[in-house]
C-alpha cells in the first residue's frame, strides 16, 4: 500500500464511530460475548463503560451497515508489525472471519452485534499495546523515570466520536506526535531491508569535494536510497550535489557536517536497515510513555542527542548544544519542574569528588583550595565539605537552573566553553550543561518584569550568589531517544551512549512473543 494511502486509512482509525443512536442491541449480549471470548476479558469493564455511555447503541454499523472504518481498524489491527510489534492479538482469526460473514451476507439490514463487540473490544486491546505500551514495571527496569501519561480510553473513545481529527485533518492519536512519524520510517526502512545491503569499502582514507572513485558511485546510490541524494548516481565524481547530501546524511546522525567522508561517515552509510529497523521499534515505544502533548512551555533535553530544545505547547522555540553524564555518571531520564533560578551560584562539590580529587589534591598541594577559589565549611562523614564560589571559573558557570529532584541533576552554565564543539557530548558528572544559559535565564524569566536582560547579565557576574523563585514552574522531561524526527520531517539517529536499546530491544522481543 502506498504512503498516501496508509495516512488517508489512518486518519479514519481512532474513535470515529457511527454517530446513529437509533439502532441498539440488547445489553445482555455483553455478558455472552465475554463467556465465549475469556481472553479478552481483561476489558470487559472497558467495553461494558463504553457501550452504557453510548445506550447500547452501534458505534461500528449504522442503518447502511458496517462502516467503512471498521475495515479500516481490522486492517491495522492484522498489521500490528506496522506499528512495531510482532504478535497477533486474540481472536484475530474470528474477526476476520467475522467481517468475511458480514461481506458474504452484505446488506444494510445484517447488522451482528457479536462482530460489534468483537470490534470494540479488538479496539480496546490495540489502543493498550499501540498506544500505552509495556507496563509500569519494565519501564522502570529501563531506568525511564518520567511518569507516563495517563488516558483514559473510554473517555477517549466518546470525546472522538464528536472531535475524531484534528485541524489539519489528521487522526488524533494519544501518543507522543514522534510515534506517527517513526511509524512511517519503519515501513521505509522494511523496504530497504527486502534490497541487498553490500558493505561499502573504501580505496583511500577519506573522501573530498573534486574526488573521483568507483566507491563514490556506490555512495551515491547509497544516498540516494537514503532520501539524502537527488543527483545523478551513473558517475563517481564527488561534486557539490554530492557535497550537500553528505552534509544532510551526517547532519542527520549526529556526525561533524563538513562533507568529509572519512571512516564515521562510512561506518554509518553501511548500517544495515535491519539495525535501524531495531532502533526505530525501540523508540517507538519509547515515545508510547511520554505525554502526549503540553499546552505551556517546557523543555526537553534529549540526552543521546545531546540538545536542549526549548518549547511553546508543540511549537519549537529554539535548541542549543548540552553536555550530559559519561557513560558511567549518567544522566538520569526523568521529569521535573524547574523552580528557581540561581545566579553567580556556589559549587557544593560532591562527597565522591571531594574524595577523589579534592582531597588528593589538597595532598599534593597546601594552596589547591585557593588555587580552585574552594573553600571547606564543615565535615561529614569523616570528608571535609567543600564549596566553590561564585566567578567565572566556578564549575557550574554564571548560573544554574534547578527543578527539585531525588537524583541532584540540574542544568547549569559552565566555564569549559570547548565541550559544546565536540561532537560527542558525554563529560559531565550527571548535569546537564547548558551552552545557552544566558538565553534560558532570559525565557525562564521573560514574564517577570523585574528581570530585564540587562538585569540578568548584571546578576550572572555579580560574584553574590542569588536564588530567584520563578512565578510558575516550567515542567522539563530529560529523555533519552536514538532515532527520532526532526522538523524537516527527517528521521535521525544517534549513538546510543548508555547501551540502552538493546535490552529494549530484547525485552520487546520478549513481549512480543507472549501469546
Amino acid at each position: 500500500m502506498h504512503t498516501k494511502a496508509i495516512q488517508e486509512w489512518n486518519k479514519t482509525i481512532p474513535g470515529n464511530f457511527s454517530e446513529q443512536t437509533d439502532l441498539h442491541f440488547d445489553s445482555t449480549l455483553l455478558a455472552q460475548f465475554f463467556v465465549k471470548y475469556p481472553g479478552v476479558a481483561t476489558y470487559k469493564e472497558n467495553v461494558i463503560k463504553f457501550y452504557n455511555e453510548r445506550n447500547y447503541s452501534y458505534a461500528w454499523f449504522d442503518q447502511n451497515g458496517l462502516i467503512e472504518q471498521a475495515g479500516n481498524l481490522t486492517d491495522r489491527m492484522l498489521n500490528l508489525k506496522d506499528e512495531g510489534i510482532n504478535k497477533e492479538l486474540p481472536y484475530n482469526k474470528v474477526l476476520d472471519s467475522l467481517i468475511s460473514l458480514y461481506n458474504d451476507h452484505k446488506s444494510g439490514d445484517f447488522i451482528n452485534p457479536e462482530l460489534e463487540i468483537m470490534l470494540t473490544a479488538q479496539y480496546f486491546i490495540f489502543a493498550n499495546i499501540v498506544w500505552a505500551g509495556m507496563d509500569e514495571a519494565d519501564i522502570k527496569a529501563n531506568d525511564w523515570f518520567v511518569p507516563r501519561k495517563k488516558v483514559s480510553y473510554t473517555a477517549y473513545l466518546d470525546s472522538l466520536l464528536q472531535h475524531p481529527l484534528n485541524k489539519t485533518n489528521a487522526s488524533i492519536e494519544p501518543v507522543y506526535r514522534q510515534y506517527e512519524q517513526l511509524r512511517t520510517y519503519l515501513k521505509k526502512y522494511r523496504a530497504l531491508a527486502a534490497m541487498p545491503w553490500t558493505n561499502l569499502v573504501a580505496d583511500k582514507k577519506s573522501y573530498k569535494l573534486g574526488d573521483s572513485s568507483s566507491v563514490l558511485l556506490q555512495i551515491k546510490k547509497r544516498l540516494w536510497l537514503l532520501e539524502d541524494y537527488q543527483g545523478d548516481t551513473t558517475n563517481g565524481f564527488y561534486d557539490s550535489t554530492l557535497f550537500r547530501g553528505i552534509k544532510a546524511f551526517q547532519a542527520r546522525h549526529g556526525l561533524a557536517s563538513d562533507g568529509t567522508i572519512g571512516i564515521g561517515t562510512l561506518n554509518d552509510l553501511n548500517t544495515p536497515p535491519k539495525e535501524r529497523i531495531k532502533q526505530i521499534i525501540v523508540n517507538m515505544e519509547r515515545s508510547r510513555w511520554l505525554p502526549v502533548s503540553l499546552n505551556t512551555d517546557y523543555l526537553a533535553v534529549n540526552i543521546p542527542e545531546f540538545k536542549l530544545h526549548v518549547y511553546h505547547a508543540d511549537s519549537l522555540l529554539w535548541s542549543c548544544n548540552v553536555v550530559v553524564g559519561q557513560a558511567v555518571h549518567k544522566t538520569v531520564i526523568f521529569h521535573g519542574e524547574v523552580k528557581y533560578v540561581v545566579f553567580s551560584p556556589y559549587w557544593n562539590v560532591p562527597p565522591s569528588i571531594v574524595r577523589n580529587e579534592v582531597v588528593p589534591g589538597m595532598n599534593r598541594n597546601r594552596n589547591y583550595l585557593a588555587n580552585h577559589r574552594m573553600e571547606i565549611t564543615g565535615k561529614s562523614g569523616g570528608l571535609p565539605v567543600v564549596r566553590q564560589k561564585p566567578g567565572p571559573n566556578n564549575s557550574l558557570g554564571l548560573v544554574k537552573f534547578l527543578f527539585p529532584n531525588s537524583y541532584n541533576i540540574y542544568l547549569h552554565d559552565s566555564p569549559a566553553k570547548s565541550l559544546y564543539n565536540e561532537t560527542s557530548r558525554a563529560f559531565s558528572h550527571g548535569c546537564i550543561r547548558v551552552s545557552e544559559p544566558e538565553k534560558l535565564a532570559n525565557f525562564l524569566l521573560r514574564n517577570d518584569s523585574t528581570w530585564t536582560t540587562t538585569a540578568i547579565y548584571d546578576a550572572m557576574h555579580a560574584g553574590k550568589e542569588k536564588y530567584v523563585t520563578l512565578k510558575q514552574t516550567v515542567p522539563v522531561f530529560i529523555a533519552y531517544f536514538t532515532a527520532f524526527i526532526d522538523r524537516q520531517g527527517k528521521i535521525n539517529f544517534r549513538k546510543d551512549i548508555y547501551s540502552r536499546d538493546e535490552r529494549l530491544a530484547n525485552m520487546l522481543l520478549k513481549e512480543n512473543t507472549k501469546e
